[in-house]
This record gives structure tokens, C-alpha cells and sequence, in this order.
């Protein structure tokens, strides 16, 4: 009987010999005489070791981080990841498979447990309540311990949760935040608010109970910031939630703002300094003053999908044009920074079941990961890239090497009609929303490889739901060794909080 470490050198020394065989001109005499040889001439053998010696020199940065740049993929799973590398480089007419996306070249990696309180599943406002204050709580809440019940505005006010901003701007640090999604919603919202609902981002969504309870709507918490000397920067969509019912949005004359209490906050926070500057379109961006503290609201709503990001008629910003401004901006200010910078769109492309938008944002936002590599020294900037949650696409078959990441993989054995690389396990392009009179449908590759295509999905649901597996964390720079292992999701905030050396900073500063 062959002891299990004898066969498992045994299969390697088949694999091996079969390379081998496939490469020289040895015949088996000759293998077997010679035994099992490396094969140096082999392209894939040569990446090998070149990767291990670039793998053998990294070496960790073991002192403090002036700043730190938090990348938040919202629902960029591994699959997500893995499919939009693909997409990257066929995109450029280049081997896709091959590729590799700007933060993938990190020199740690980690994987995170993404599980709330409550959840298997996690919804954003649990997940990233978890990376921005260091501790887990359920679902649905922002910035809250688990004690705080949703929706109780009395609980959350007694159990509340430091944020990452707060604890920087108590350090002396400043703080920026830039999404793509409203920047009340539950990513960016954890950063600066603390609420009973993810769902309470403009007064009117509140119930009356918990406004007479003393909870503020998130958008007024943005401006209400009471640490130092408030949020220095925020990029995003959501002006709705920033002006009183009777305001015209400056993009539709047919839209108005969401408040109730007629309140303008875009007019407040203009009002805090001579500084404060308020823009909703990218040449006011680009022309605000340097020094200028920015609330850019580029949206009524969510920002564009990248895809469709030409066709905003009041020109928005890109993802990365938003990550350059905040990163030359608060650099500017010399103080150190934390900045916290979501592609939001990735999460809602996957829940419209469309994977070439969600694959398109993800490419923008690896755009955004280099932009900001690129401006700052690793040396002094710690950045760390991952998800708040997973979702449900799927990647599947045996489609040939170099095919198209969103066209047809083959043919499937139960019906003889095509099926796609990419699928869903759940969403609005399940085959059962449809007619099935004659079947499932039979896409094209035409049809598959479009933008507006929502892959075939199994379960019928109108939006399709987050994924529970793990996701990953990528880290480059001061204490990015730190990174490492299969962690819980809430261990990310303890380590940009020992970067940053925030309580020790925030207690100087007490002082």
C-alpha cells in the first residue's frame, strides 16, 4: 500500500514528467534515467519563480501612517473581481485571463467574514458599520453596538458606536468621504452617523416618533458633524435629501428636494466658513479652491452607472476624477486624512441582475485604487481595498480561453440552448419571470455581451440579493502586513486604527 505522502509526490512527479514530455523530445527511457526535472524554459515555469522572488522581497512598512484611503467595492465578491480582471483586459484588446486589476498587485490579502449580528447575510449598513467602528451589530442600523434595536430611535442614541471619522477628527486628522451612491446611503453613511435605520437619510423618510425622540436624519448629520471642525470633503449623489420639498433640482425642473422640515442643507453647510463650498457638477469641482471644504452632490439620486456616466446632463463626475480631487484636497491640508472612498454601483448593477454595468464600475474603480496609489508614497498612506458584502453572480462552464467574459460558455445538456459565462443564482432575469411556453430562452452572443443583458438567474426575484461568502481585503503600504489570514469583518477597523495611531493621537490632543 502507497503511504498518502508517497502518492501525493508520485502525482506530482506524473504531472511533472507530463509537462516534461509535452515540452522535450525525451523519451521515457531518458525521464526515467534523468527523473523528474524542472523545465526552465517553460514561460510558465519562468513566471513562477520571477513571482517568487518578487514575493521573497517584500518586506513590511512597520511605521505609523500619516493617512489612510479605505476602498469600499460594495458587493465585489471574488467572483466579481475575477470576471471584471477578465473584462478589464479584453476591454483593451488584451489577454484578459492574464490580467490583473491595480489593487490585486497589494502585497497583503486577507480574507473577511462578512456575517452581522442577525445575519448570515449581510445587508451595507451592518457590514460596513463593522469596518468603521470595530465592532459587528445587526442589520439595517448604522454605526450602532448590537444592543441598539432597528428602527428604536431610544436605543440607538444610548448605544452608539465611534466611527473611523469621528475618531480621526478627534485626532486632528481631516476627513473625507466620496461614494457613488447618495452619500446618506448605508456605506458613507457609517462613517459619520450613527442611526436606528439605514433607511433615515432625509427627515421625511423618519418616523415622527423618532424625530420627537431627539434622532437626527442622516443627511443632517453630515452637516451637524460636531467633531473638530467637521467632515472636510464629501463627494457623492442624494442632493434630494439636502434640499426642502419646495427646491428645484438644478438638473430636472421636474424634481424637487425631500425635505419636510424646509430646510436647505447645501445652504448650511455653505454658510459654516467662508471655506465650505458647496458644487453639483465636475467643472464646479474642478474650479472649487483648493482649500476650499467641498460638498458635492453630483446627483439628485445615485450617481451614474459608469456606463452610462456620459450621458449625465449636468456632468458628473467619474469615480476616479472624485478620488484624485479628495486625495490632492485633503493632502492639502497637511494634518494627515482618512478617507473612505465606496463604488457603490458595483452592488446595484449585481442587484439588477446586469453584470456588464457591475463589471464597468469595477473597472473604474480599480481606475480609482491606481489613481490613488499613483499620488500618494507608501511610506506614508495606508491603503486598503475591500467589500462590504458578496452577491450572487455566478461564473460557469467551460468557455474556450479568450472568449468573451460576458458571451456564451456553450450549450447546455438539459434543454441544447445556450448559456452564459456569467449567471446569477437569484435576480430579475430569472428564466421563470418569463413565458416558458417554449422553454427557456436561447440568448445570443449578440445578446449576452450587451450592456442592458440581465444574465439568467434561477430564482425569481425582482431584485436579486447579497451573497454570504467571505470577500476579500487587499492592503499596500504602513502596517499592511497587518492584513492577513481569514479575519472578522470588524478586525479592518482595528487595523487602520493602530495605522493611524488614533487613540494615542486623540488623547494628545485631549491634553
Amino acid at each position: 500500500m502507497i503511504k498518502p505522502a508517497l502518492l501525493t509526490l508520485s502525482v506530482s512527479c506524473l504531472a511533472a514528467c507530463a509537462q516534461m514530455s509535452a515540452t522535450t523530445d525525451l523519451s521515457g527511457d531518458a525521464l526515467s534515467s534523468a527523473g523528474a526535472l524542472p523545465v526552465p524554459n517553460d514561460p510558465w515555469y519562468a513566471a513562477g519563480q520571477t513571482a517568487l522572488e518578487q514575493r521573497k522581497a517584500v518586506t513590511a512598512i512597520e511605521g505609523r501612517a500619516q493617512n489612510v484611503i479605505l476602498f469600499i467595492g460594495d458587493g465585489m465578491d471574488l467572483t466579481t473581481v475575477t470576471a471584471a480582471r477578465i473584462f478589464d483586459g479584453q476591454s483593451r484588446g488584451e489577454d484578459g485571463e492574464a490580467n490583473i486589476l491595480s489593487f490585486e498587485r497589494f502585497p497583503y490579502v486577507a480574507l473577511s467574514k462578512t456575517y452581522t449580528t442577525d445575519r448570515q447575510v449581510a445587508d451595507s449598513g451592518g457590514s460596513m458599520s463593522a469596518i468603521v467602528t470595530g465592532v459587528k451589530t445587526k442589520s439595517g442600523v448604522l454605526s450602532v453596538t448590537d444592543a441598539a434595536t432597528r428602527g428604536d430611535c431610544k436605543s440607538a442614541l444610548a448605544n452608539p458606536s465611534a466611527t473611523l471619522g469621528e475618531l480621526a477628527k478627534q485626532a486632528g486628522l481631516s476627513v473625507g468621504v466620496v461614494s457613488t451612491a447618495e452619500i446618506t446611503h448605508a456605506t458613507p453613511g457609517a462613517v459619520y452617523a450613527h442611526s436606528a435605520d439605514r433607511g433615515w437619510d432625509v427627515d421625511s423618510a423618519m418616523p415622527a416618533e423618532a424625530k420627537a425622540e431627539g434622532c437626527k436624519d442622516i443627511a443632517r448629520q453630515l452637516i451637524d458633524f460636531p467633531y473638530g471642525n467637521g467632515i472636510d470633503l464629501a463627494l457623492g449623489g442624494g442632493r434630494a435629501h439636502f434640499l426642502p420639498e419646495t427646491a428645484t433640482d438644478p438638473e430636472d425642473d421636474s424634481a424637487n428636494g425631500l425635505r419636510a422640515d424646509g430646510a436647505d442643507l447645501t445652504a448650511e453647510w455653505s454658510a459654516l466658513s467662508p471655506r465650505h463650498v458647496y458644487v453639483w457638477n465636475a467643472d464646479q469641482l474642478e474650479a472649487a479652491p483648493k482649500d476650499a471644504k467641498v460638498l458635492g452632490l453630483f446627483e439628485r439620486g445615485h450617481m451614474k452607472f459608469e456606463a452610462d456616466r456620459a450621458d449625465d446632463a449636468g456632468g458628473e463626475p467619474s469615480l476616479a476624477d472624485m478620488t484624485q480631487q479628495a486625495v490632492e484636497r485633503l493632502t492639502a491640508t497637511g494634518a494627515g486624512y482618512f478617507l473612505m472612498v465606496e463604488s457603490a454601483r458595483i452592488d446595484h448593477a449585481h442587484h439588477g441582475g446586469n453584470a456588464y454595468r457591475a463589471l464597468k464600475d469595477t473597472q473604474e474603480f480599480a481606475e480609482a485604487v491606481a489613481a490613488a496609489r499613483a499620488m500618494t508614497s507608501d511610506q506614508e498612506t495606508l491603503i486598503i481595498v475591500t467589500a462590504d458584502h458578496g452577491h450572487t453572480m455566478i461564473f460557469q462552464g467551460y468557455a474556450a480561453k479568450g472568449s468573451d467574459i460576458l458571451g456564451l460558455a456553450g450549450t447546455a445538456q438539459g434543454d441544447g440552448k445556450a448559456f452564459t459565462t456569467l449567471a446569477y443564482a437569484a435576480g430579475p432575469g430569472s428564466v421563470f419571470f418569463e413565458d416558458l411556453s417554449e422553454g427557456r430562452p436561447d440568448p445570443t452572443q449578440e445578446e449576452a455581451t450587451g450592456k442592458d443583458y440581465r444574465q439568467q438567474a434561477l430564482t425569481p426575484m425582482r431584485s436579486g440579493p447579497h451573497g454570504g461568502q467571505d470577500v476579500a481585503i487587499y492592503a499596500s503600504g504602513p502596517q499592511a502586513h497587518l492584513i492577513g489570514g481569514v479575519v472578522e469583518q470588524n478586525y479592518i477597523f482595528h487595523v487602520i486604527e493602530y495605522a493611524l495611531d488614533l487613540h494615542q493621537r486623540a488623547q494628545s490632543g485631549r491634553r
